[in-house]
């Protein structure tokens, strides 16, 4: 994070309360770090530490937290198995992986976040905490301490709902799905695509801010979850009914017309939201690509990526489909597309999904 936006990042934590925090790990020294590095910051307040699920789930019974720490390799039951527990038991409380199996390019994070973690940090080798990973373990603390929460009763004060218009939705076939997302949004996107009939036959392109080393897992978490035909776009690679493409993380995904046939169009030029990949090049090429028959679909994430790309869209008359605040782990990309006037509906993923289905049957 660039010394300013984390200087507002400070700045605004130290405006609300602290964010209560609940480490969970088998390691008494990761633990008596943890303690201290978050004990040194006014931003945060530790709430407890304990060396297994079960004893954050006892705690959880009778306390709130607003984000746990969690270990994945721990005895007895381990982080990624326990964290739908954990997180139901805290009503709604954000996931920060700390762990050495969350290393870049990991299975273990690509999971992780797909069953409801926000984030995910490697753990230093011993002698190794400190320095560079303290400062990134704020920074990612911070940035999801401090998103709206799902659930009412929060001990932070969230900003009221700002007023939504929402545009006219389409009628008839949908001819191409393009969905971006960020932080918060392999959750979303395993909702939505788990809800996804097997009979909507759309194309899907997908653009996640994931580093290149985890496009390939990804592209097989996506596969799993949705049980369709899954694979990072090569540039010139079809778009096909049934099939889903995924931008490269050195590369922006979006698409051009080749003899008559959609195909996938691979691009590394600067954007507006500095983002690589973008979510903008491919909103904005598959509205005008497919004009009324697209459907651009913007899930959790922060920053203002797709903005501008969901702003081509909405021109080319495309509809625009925004995850809803309540269910976002960071209401940013998708809140921006919403207050701008561009989005023709706003819902949790799931009921996304069954948007998408709907439109498809009554069309069929």
């Amino acid at each position: 994070m660039p010394h300013r936006a984390l200087t507002s990042a400070r700045r605004a934590a130290a405006e609300t309360k602290p964010i209560r925090l609940l480490i969970v790990d088998d390691s008494a020294v990761a633990r008596a770090v943890f303690t201290r590095m978050v004990g040194e910051r006014p931003e945060f307040q530790l709430a407890a530490t304990v060396p297994s699920a079960q004893a954050a789930l006892t705690f959880l019974a009778r306390n709130r937290v607003d984000i746990i720490i969690l270990d994945i390799e721990m005895p007895g039951q381990d982080g990624l198995s326990a964290m739908p527990a954990l997180i139901a038991a805290s009503r709604g409380a954000r996931v920060l992986i700390v762990s050495s199996s969350a290393e870049q390019g990991a299975a273990a994070s690509i999971q992780a976040m797909t069953l409801g973690a926000a984030d995910t940090l490697a753990k230093p080798g011993a002698g190794a905490f400190g320095g560079r990973f303290a400062q990134v373990l704020a920074e990612k603390l911070i940035r999801i301490g401090h998103a709206p929460d799902a659930e009412a009763g929060d001990n932070r004060s969230p900003e009221p709902m700002p007023q939504v218009r929402l545009r006219r939705m389409e009628e008839g076939r949908v001819s191409c799905v393009a969905i971006g997302a960020s932080t918060g949004g392999l959750h979303a996107l395993s909702d939505l695509l788990r809800a996804l009939p097997q009979a909507f036959g759309a194309p899907i392109l997908i653009t996640q801010h994931l580093p290149p080393s985890f496009m390939n897992i990804f592209a097989t978490q996506v596969q799993e979850m949705s049980g369709r035909p899954t694979s990072v776009a090569r540039a010139g690679s079809p778009l096909a009914r049934g099939r889903i493409l995924i931008a490269p993380g050195e590369g922006h995904l979006s698409v051009e017309m080749t003899g008559g046939m959609p195909r996938a169009r691979i691009t590394a030029e600067r954007v507006e939201s500095g983002c690589l990949p973008s979510v903008d090049p491919m909103l904005a090429s598959v509205g005008e690509t497919f004009g009324a028959s697209a459907i651009g679909i913007v899930l959790s994430g922060m920053g203002r990526d797709g903005l501008r790309g969901a702003e081509r869209m909405a021109h080319a008359g495309s509809d625009i489909f925004v995850q809803d605040r309540a269910s976002s782990v960071v209401w940013g990309m998708p809140g921006v597309v919403a207050q701008a006037g561009l989005a023709s509906a706003m819902l949790p993923p799931v009921q996304i999904a069954d948007l998408l289905a709907r439109r498809e049957r009554i069309a069929a």
